[in-house]
């Protein structure tokens, strides 16, 4: 952080700040440069090894642009305290966006192989039949994103049935003979549940 300025004294913040809501894009620039280091020591919570500092930086800058465009000198607080909200903001909300595009799968982009070795994608698991649906996904990895709509899409009862049918969550995998037997239901009533909440599931991966 050595490479950063210090931050300017109150009175001089005042005059830049004065200055910037009258429209001197100098001051404004003055600003945002003499806050820098701010953005430099918000960045390292944000800090892993899959993103890069630079990249951290010139995100956090958005926010501190944003906060030195939109700060109130009427509010008696330091231009600092506001601008780090305004920093993090920035900051989660990329990284919100980073963790739902991370979610986002192409129905063509391949998410694993089949068994004889050939790529497969979401929409070949699609073409394939309803009990199948399920099992790829789970047999590729995908056990997570289904787990997260699991519990939006499917009733109790529907959840039930297929983590007991398909040995999900840390229950043993039972035919619909045994699942009927262990609910004291039909085997034809099963049957029925665990299609609709097939069909339930990969319509929720579909959209």
């Amino acid at each position: 952080m050595d490479t950063f300025k210090h931050p300017l004294s109150q009175k001089e913040e005042q005059e830049y700040l004065a200055l910037s809501k009258a429209g001197d894009l100098n001051a404004r620039n003055t600003l945002v440069e003499y806050n820098l280091r701010l953005v430099a020591h918000i960045v390292k919570k944000y800090q892993t090894s899959e993103r890069s500092t630079e990249d951290l930086i010139s995100i956090g800058t958005i926010g501190l642009i944003k906060a030195v465009n939109t700060y109130d000198i009427s509010k008696g607080s330091r231009l600092a305290t506001y601008a780090s909200r305004c920093i993090e903001n920035e900051l989660l909300m990329r990284l919100r966006q980073e963790r739902k595009e991370s979610r986002e799968i192409s129905l063509f982009e391949p998410i694993g192989t089949d068994k004889e070795g050939n790529e497969i994608s979401l929409m070949d698991i699609i073409k394939n039949d309803d009990e199948n649906i399920l099992i790829d996904i789970i047999h590729n990895d995908n056990l997570n994103y289904v787990s997260k709509i699991f519990n939006k899409v499917l009733d109790k009862r529907e959840q039930q049935i297929i983590a007991m049918r398909y040995g999900l969550f840390g229950n043993d995998e039972l035919t619909q003979k045994e699942t009927a037997k262990k609910l004291a239901i039909s085997r034809s009533y099963v049957s029925r549940i665990e299609k609709k909440a097939l069909l339930k599931l990969r319509n929720a991966l579909l959209v």
